[in-house]
């Protein structure tokens, strides 16, 4: 039998730093390894969706995926995390990956922020204020140095509580705005963390210099930002495989004739590796496109593991190996 180790998503929650899980998954992106887009089965009685990826960390020495249900009869959603060891092969830990969803989700957007944001970024503007949102604006305010952090949602009261809690976290000025024009007129870098299926502001209204993470949807005919705004920008994806798969941002300006199909400038593991440039001046505007990959979720996940190790967290549990299971052994 193979001891692996259970982690529940209150045993991970907490365990490790948004400045933690952008390291982790900074190392994650540069290794290149054997990745694949995203998986999404759709189903319509009852009413839900099946999603996983795949990736393998060589130089962490880790692999593994996602694999979540939602929807269906129960109406929620459900995050089983499986991590391996990249050389054995072996099961390291099954993880209940609830808790650990937005954390992972905006360290890749934090990530993608340090390497095409201006050095001297000082305000960042939010659009959503959701757990995602939350998760966003943890990991992006540890690698730039923001003063000033606008909020905007359509819901009054759901932006100036998100203000009203994120201001007694940092030093950093956290405001709610009252339109979608005003969070991105004057911002430096724009997040958006929505569900929108429509685009959420107007790409013409970016400042030269701009950078903008959008992270709310993976679908080709659902989108958070506008033709311009991908006509205007260095665009970047979390991973290359989905510029035909489900960058719907991309494709439907593709589809629109405003740009061509060599549009994208790579994605983020070519960026941090160095093999496509990131940002090439103050006045070029950047975007970096990210709807989750296997990569930030194994990096993630890795790093959640050790932590636990380390402080005697979770429950062994045994997996028989298949040729044991097999022969009957």
């Amino acid at each position: 039998m193979t001891e692996t180790l259970f982690l529940t998503s209150d045993e991970v929650a907490g365990l490790a730093t948004p400045a933690e899980f952008v390291d982790a998954v900074r190392q994650g992106y540069r290794q290149q390894g054997p990745a694949e887009p995203r998986t999404k089965l759709l189903n319509d009685a009852p009413q839900g969706m099946l999603t996983g990826y795949l990736a393998i960390l060589p130089e962490t020495g880790a692999m593994g995926g996602y694999t979540y249900a939602a929807g269906f009869e129960g109406g929620d959603v459900h995050f089983v995390l499986p991590l391996f060891d990249a050389r054995s092969g072996d099961p390291l830990a099954l993880i209940d990956g609830a808790s650990l969803n937005p954390f992972k989700t905006g360290a890749t957007g934090a990530v993608g922020v340090d390497a095409l944001a201006r050095e001297d970024a000082t305000t960042l503007s939010i659009i959503g204020t959701g757990a995602q949102a939350r998760g966003q604006l943890r990991a992006t305010m540890t690698v730039r140095d923001f003063e000033t952090v606008n909020v905007y949602s359509p819901t009054k009261e759901h932006r100036e509580a998100f203000a009203s809690e994120m201001n007694g976290e940092y030093d950093a000025s956290v405001g709610a705005v009252a339109s979608r024009d005003a969070a991105v007129e004057g911002a430096d870098v724009v997040v958006t963390a929505t569900t929108a299926d429509e685009p959420v502001f107007d790409g013409g209204l970016l400042e030269p210099g701009t950078h903008v993470t959008a992270m709310g949807q993976y679908d080709r005919v659902k989108r958070e930002l506008d033709a311009r705004t991908v006509e205007r920008a260095t665009y970047v994806l979390d991973l290359r495989a989905r510029a035909e798969q489900d960058a719907g941002a991309l494709i439907q300006a593709i589809e629109e004739g405003v740009v061509g199909a060599d549009h994208l400038h790579g994605d983020l593991g070519e960026v941090l590796a160095g093999d496509v440039p990131g940002r090439q001046s103050d006045e070029e505007i950047t975007v970096f496109d990210s709807g989750g990959t296997g990569i930030e979720t194994v990096a993630a996940a890795y790093l959640l593991y050790r932590k636990a190790e380390e402080e005697g967290l979770g429950e062994p549990i045994d997996f028989a190996p298949g040729s044991q299971a097999l022969t009957g052994r």
